[in-house]
């Protein structure tokens, strides 16, 4: 069984385990094309960073075009099939989901540290080692993060707003808004500070795209706005302005509702049949009765008002909308107080809720309810403004990031000097560290500090300044002994150095914290992986995985072309 090489060479026939077509990868080999994998999804989205970022334009295969600065969004919208570099695309989203902004951060260190690792891996170094230094390295710099970062609590309200404001900011200077950052910043610390401060729920914020107009004529309401639902006839005789209203909520439908089950009914005498329809009619009657006997003047419904309901509160000087989304509605009721009814039956005073004004005012060219000035208000609504779809929609998820910026900053209230300022002196921090390290583990330390560069200097690429200066200058601030340069960052502006924390650049720790983290673990999880098994029968004709339900994939091909029994055809 033996074969003979041409060099005279005994070897054995290499061993089959796996069907013919698997294709496997194994060792070194793989591990480098993991990390190659994992720096090109990185280089897509590098030159996203900082306040003179480039946006991105992802055209998907059903043509719909997103223009986007967020890391998460680009992340998400690039149909990533390799399997090591979804690693990444999970990194990206749960720093979304758990800070909300600095997902291009995360990404571009996780893709750093790789770069750095790579060496390392050529020359044939164990994974485990480098993993454990660069454990140990994560936890050593978010200690450090901690240690530098300076605590806004117990500030008075003025200054505490201010200081959200600057975290805001931060955030917004990188995103297409950049330029209106001011009027922005407040808008979003405003639109926190009306949340319920304990729960803090995002989900209260409404935030409404409509077109036209320009981006300064986005407003903030203190209450609840939403798009006038589909009305009908009668509507325009409804009162448009309401002081002090009740507002009732319902969840059923005011409406003739025509039989579904194609009932029959048997009549001896024609005469009958009259009181058949008019039971119907009697049955809605009753229903509007009851809304109006209730005192409510503003009428609230998830399903449809009728014609016939509109026109009658019309007659009677209420106002009433259907078909009012879920969420609106959720909104409504948690700022006025109202509650939900599923009957009009036995309806009490204190089902009803109240804000100070109720208007429809025309915003650009659609009709918005507008409920103000809420007794429980704790919640309101954004309505931005825009020339085009692409750039609300991108204003859109930039005040998303940050008004997730500055629900962090109230809950843990402390602040970290940004621009790169924190990410030099972390490297600085690691470098010193990695002396006192007997062994391999200094190797690897210095390179996980000098991976933490990336941040500033891909602020100057990005800024088209020289990176080397730039970075060579905050080197020397930072390894001042008296540690007065600790708070140096890049300055984009003006392709110097600055001190960012005098210059307002302030970004929430939780936001580095989370992002150093989250990018180690990504890239132990890279480095841990030596083989990849793709198993080409595990497939359809299509290259679409298929799971036979039951015991399906039993006999050779599972019965039927793999198939398996009770799989749907």
């Amino acid at each position: 069984g033996l074969m003979q090489m041409p060099n005279g060479q005994m070897i054995q026939p290499q061993i089959v385990l796996l069907r013919e077509g698997t294709d496997t990868s194994q060792g070194k080999g793989q591990l480098i094309s993991n990390i190659n994998a994992c720096m090109a999804v990185v280089d897509s989205i590098r030159t996203t960073l900082g306040p003179r970022g480039l946006d991105k334009l992802v055209h998907d295969s059903r043509g719909v075009t997103t223009i986007s600065n967020d890391g998460a969004t680009i992340m998400k919208l690039l149909d990533i099939v390799h399997p090591a570099a979804k690693s990444l695309v999970d990194i990206a989203r749960s720093q979304d989901s758990e800070v909300g902004d600095g997902t291009t951060t995360v990404v571009i260190l996780a893709g750093e540290f790789l770069r750095e690792c790579k060496p390392f891996v050529e020359d044939g170094v164990h994974p485990q080692n480098i993993i454990k230094s660069f454990r140990q390295a994560a936890q050593l710099a978010i200690k450090r993060v901690k240690e530098l970062a300076v605590s806004i609590e117990g500030k008075d309200a003025m200054e505490k707003s201010e200081l959200l404001k600057k975290c805001a900011m931060t955030t917004l200077s990188s995103k297409l808004v950049g330029g209106e950052k001011e009027f922005f910043a407040t808008m979003c610390v405003d639109a926190v500070m009306s949340l319920d401060q304990d729960l803090l729920d995002p989900r209260m914020i409404g935030i409404k795209k409509v077109m036209g107009g320009g981006m300064r004529d986005s407003f903030l309401v203190d209450g609840v706005a939403f798009k006038k639902t589909f009305s009908y006839a009668g509507f325009e005789q409804q009162p448009k302005y309401f002081d002090n209203p009740k507002v009732l909520a319902l969840n059923l439908e005011l409406e003739l509702k025509s039989e579904r089950d194609n009932a029959e009914v048997r009549l001896s005498d024609p005469a009958k049949y009259q009181e058949i329809v008019d039971a119907e009619w009697n049955i809605i009657y009753d229903k509007l009765d009851k809304c109006v006997a209730c005192g409510a003047q503003i009428i609230l419904s998830r399903l449809a008002i009728g014609d016939l309901a509109t026109q009658y509160f019309a007659d009677r000087g209420l106002f009433c909308a259907g078909r009012v989304t879920e969420e609106d509605l959720g909104r409504v009721t948690k700022a006025t107080g109202a509650r939900i009814q599923t009957t009009v039956n036995n309806v009490t005073p204190d089902q009803l809720g109240t804000c100070e004004v109720f208007e429809e005012k025309q915003v650009g060219n659609e009709r918005f309810n507008i409920f103000r000035g809420c007794p429980a208000s704790k919640t309101c609504t954004m309505v931005l403004r825009g020339g085009a779809e692409q750039f609300i929609e991108e204003a859109a998820r930039s005040l998303n990031d940050a008004i997730e910026i500055v629900r962090r900053a109230v809950k843990n209230a402390a602040i970290v000097p940004g621009g790169g300022a924190i990410d030099m002196e972390l490297s600085r921090y690691l470098r010193e560290y990695a002396r006192g390290v007997a062994g391999k583990g200094q190797l690897f330390i210095n390179s996980f500090a000098k991976a933490l560069e990336i941040i500033p200097r891909q602020l100057c690429d990005n800024s088209g300044f020289d990176a080397t200066d730039v970075l060579n200058m905050l080197r020397q601030k930072h390894a001042l002994p008296s540690g007065e340069g600790a708070n140096f960052g890049v300055d984009v502006n003006s392709g110097g150095i600055l001190d960012t924390y005098e210059a307002f650049i302030w970004e929430p720790s939780l936001v580095k914290i989370n992002a150093i983290g989250a990018a180690c673990e990504a890239v132990c999880l890279i480095l841990s992986i030596d083989e990849t098994v793709r198993n080409p029968r595990s497939e359809g004709a299509d290259g679409q995985p298929i799971h036979a339900p039951g015991r399906g994939g039993r006999g050779g091909r599972g019965g039927r072309g793999g198939r398996g029994r009770g799989m749907r055809r």
